[in-house]
């Protein structure tokens, strides 16, 4: 386990490196001049030489590189030219909302997604089962921004269920959880599926029948518990993915955490607070796709006899 462990931590700290290696040199290579966006087109030349210093944007590029790095281990982006506070100030701020709409949305996903892949799997070829595979197709190919407005068209403006957009009470999460949880809903039901379907056709299944357990104690007694290892190692993977499908969503509905405070700063080319966000990111998925593997070893107990040899 401690060998699992020291080895996902080197992979995951070498990702994170070329993760900051990567956003230093995207922003850099972007076109326009960060300090002509802080003080507008009628600055003079002499005002942005001098931003330029302060921001030390003068120094050579690999100048800048090494002293990011090392700004960056002490998460230290500096100031938000455009919020006048420290960057990860900023973010820690929006970072709340952004984790409440990802736990939500992933809670509906792995109910509906285990419930439904394990309702197909449990009969495959069936009618349920066909039915639930065109469905989690359908979901998986609609864009996530077009959902959202058709929610929004339907259950706020057509039928006044529930708020378009804002903060405040349970019912304002809604339409923007669904809408994150829609395509990951889809991923762990097919994915559910096929583990559950695979594992019916295992002797230990017909062993259980063979003892007079009914079909529902067969499918939850002993075909989920080995159909969730994949199940569980996607939810973990998938999770960083919805951090960064929740920059799409935040924005259709107003919600205010990461995504609407990461587009605010690429419009306005601030450095500070795209950078601080992005290596956020990079670090909690880092951490998810850690758990997943520790939860991953011990439900398979192949990968604990490897871990301990």
């Amino acid at each position: 386990m401690i060998k699992i462990v020291l080895r996902r931590l080197l992979i995951g700290l070498f990702v994170m490196w070329g993760a900051a290696s990567l956003i230093f040199v995207i922003v850099r290579v972007a076109p326009g001049d960060p300090a002509t966006v802080m003080l507008g087109p009628d600055a003079d030349p002499e005002q942005i030489a001098r931003l330029h210093e302060t921001l030390g944007l003068d120094r050579p590029m690999f100048a800048q590189y090494l002293s990011f790095l090392g700004d960056a281990a002490r998460l230290d982006f500096g100031d938000s030219h455009r919020l006048g506070r420290p960057a990860m100030e900023a973010v820690f701020d929006r970072l709340p909302a952004t984790i409440e709409l990802t736990l939500a949305a992933t809670a509906i996903a792995v109910v509906v997604g285990l419930t439904l892949g394990l309702v197909a799997g449990g009969r495959p070829g069936g009618v349920v089962d066909r039915v639930v595979s065109a469905a989690t197709i359908a979901l998986q190919s609609f864009p996530t921004f077009w959902v959202g407005i058709m929610l929004i068209l339907v259950f706020a403006l057509g039928l006044r269920l529930l708020p378009s957009a804002g903060v405040g009470t349970p019912q304002h999460m809604v339409l923007p959880a669904i809408t994150l949880a829609l395509p990951f809903t889809a991923i762990v039901a097919r994915l559910t599926r096929s583990s559950v379907a695979e594992s019916m056709r295992e002797p230990y299944v017909q062993t259980a029948r063979s003892k007079g357990l009914t079909e529902p104690q067969v499918l939850l007694g002993h075909a989920l518990r080995n159909s969730l290892i994949p199940v569980v190692t996607v939810v973990g993977l998938q999770m960083g993915a919805l951090m960064g499908g929740a920059v799409i969503v935040e924005n259709v509905f107003a919600w205010p955490g990461l995504g609407s405070l990461v587009v605010d700063a690429v419009a306005n080319r601030d450095y500070a607070v795209v950078q601080a966000v992005t290596l956020l990111i990079a670090g909690i998925v880092m951490v998810l796709n850690l758990v997943a593997d520790l939860l991953y070893t011990q439900l398979d107990p192949r990968i604990r006899m490897e871990g301990a040899s």
